[in-house]
């Protein structure tokens, strides 16, 4: 039987305020555990939540972003469970009259065709603390630092076939968040989580089958490992007679696996009603106006801009403007050098491969957009070859300057006189006169072979300054002469 895998992903991220969402506590990440954590969120009585408006302004510039209806009015809601991290035994949240209705957000796949994923809904709430179960004999802590941090929950329609789309949309809404300036996206802090929501069906049926949700994936890596162990682990349960259970699983990295956590909630398990303590929230008309007027251009729209107006393809674009700081970095470097195409080779290759293997973000390059640009310009102006920029650059990444100084202290300026560079091949054709009688004896295939041995032996001989293009034109010359 041929089976059809079924997704449907509930992201959460924490909102980059400077406070949390219903007191004036800091949202500091790696304070000292309980430092952080007011009256207001730890629940005591007689406290009230004041709500923070930055919140409500960073779900609007999502809603925006992606589309959607954003709720003239929206309402607070009490989520009832309990939970050692949860001080007040109720999460505030949004459920029937969240501030973000539907919307979308379009992907582009690995074979480059977009697909368009449906978003049901974003909500605000506040987040949980945190159980700590290390270094406590036997015991748990708990860190409130945590409790009543700004979420934003992206809920997508059940649109999504595989776990490589999965992590296509997952990347895609962390590149927006970012692009925003809402959300830090830093899964390994925990400021952006996916719960995945699984279930299999036989191809060709309507109707969903029972999903599993796997609770807390915190990085695109494991939210592709998590999916296609889940879907295969339903595939086989089914296949051997067995029933998917509606559940809440985790996945374990080490083990490579999925484990039943707890059996799943429905929302009437929660017991949701409107939180006493908070009015509703009425979204003028004027607000939405000014945040409207606050976005900036969007990764789907770089892309395209990038495409049309600098002539990349749609691989180059969609590489570069993948995060706002590497389309900024790119930007400058092109505006510095004039060239785009030059531009996006150097920092999808060389600059990438330097930060890759450092480990480095493109905000944490050694090498500065103004710096690369000013070295392409120099390979354009024909100062060095793009052989010598590897090296230029090599020594601009160690600190030793810009390319025009590294040039002039190293003498690493290309040979373009016509002259010098016909003297120099002379000597080399003088030093192989067995290649050259052989190269002007033979045909075309193995002329074509044998050619790029003088060249070599030019390079060398010119210590790579010589001009390659020079070099090639004069030598064919010389050698069929």
């Amino acid at each position: 039987m041929q089976w059809e895998t079924v997704i449907g992903l509930e992201i959460h991220a924490q909102l980059s305020t400077q406070s949390k969402i219903f007191s004036g506590s800091a949202t500091t990440f790696g304070a000292e555990p309980n430092t952080q954590a007011s009256l207001v969120d730890l629940g005591m009585p007689g406290t009230l939540p004041v709500l923070n408006e930055e919140a409500v302004r960073m779900a609007c510039k999502f809603g925006l972003a992606i589309d959607a209806e954003i709720a003239e009015k929206n309402v607070f809601a009490r989520k009832n469970y309990f939970y050692p991290d949860l001080p007040k035994g109720y999460q505030t949240s949004q459920m029937d009259l969240p501030i973000v209705g539907k919307g979308f957000l379009d992907i582009t796949l690995e074979d480059g065709t977009i697909k368009r994923v449906g978003i049901t809904r974003a909500h605000l709430e506040e987040d949980a603390g945190k159980s700590l179960h290390e270094d406590f004999h036997g015991m748990s802590g708990i860190d409130l630092n945590r409790a009543g941090t700004p979420l934003l929950e992206i809920v997508s329609e059940p649109d999504i076939r595989s776990a490589k789309e999965a992590v296509a949309y997952v990347k895609a809404i962390h590149a927006l968040v970012r692009y925003l300036g809402i959300c830090d996206g830093n899964m390994a802090e925990g400021s952006l989580r996916c719960d995945c929501n699984v279930s299999v069906r036989p191809k060709g049926q309507a109707e969903f089958g029972t999903r599993a949700e796997i609770k807390n994936v915190n990085s695109f890596r494991f939210i592709e490992k998590a999916i296609n162990h889940e879907v295969q682990r339903q595939i086989e349960l089914i296949e051997d007679g067995g029933k998917v259970v509606q559940e809440t699983r985790l996945y374990d990295p080490n083990k490579d696996e999925t484990r039943s956590m707890r059996s799943k909630e429905e929302a009437n398990d929660y017991r949701y009603f409107p939180c006493p303590d908070l009015l509703p929230v009425v979204i003028e008309k004027s607000f939405l106006d000014e945040v409207r007027a606050q976005l900036p251009e969007l990764p789907n729209q770089k892309r395209e801009r990038f495409q049309s107006e600098f002539g990349l393809s749609a691989y180059d674009a969609s590489v570069l403007s993948a995060s706002r700081e590497m389309a900024d970095y790119f930007e400058v470097v092109q505006k510095v050098c004039g060239d785009a195409k030059l531009a996006a080779n150097w920092v999808m290759g060389e600059l990438s491969s330097l930060l890759n293997k450092d480990g480095l973000e493109i905000e944490q390059s050694p090498v500065s957009a103004d710096q690369l640009g000013g070295m392409i310009l120099r390979i354009k102006d024909n100062t060095i070859s793009g052989k010598i920029a590897k090296m230029v650059f090599e020594a601009m990444a160690a600190g030793e300057g810009s390319a025009d100084e590294i040039i002039e202290k190293k003498g690493l300026k290309q040979v373009t006189d016509t002259g010098a560079i016909e003297s120099m091949l002379d000597e080399v054709l003088a030093a192989n006169t067995a290649q050259v009688e052989q190269y002007r004896a033979s045909d075309e295939a193995k002329r074509a072979k044998m050619f790029g041995f003088f060249v070599g032996q030019a390079m060398k001989a010119s210590k790579g300054k010589a001009n390659p293009g020079q070099v090639n034109e004069l030598l064919k010359k010389k050698l069929e002469g």
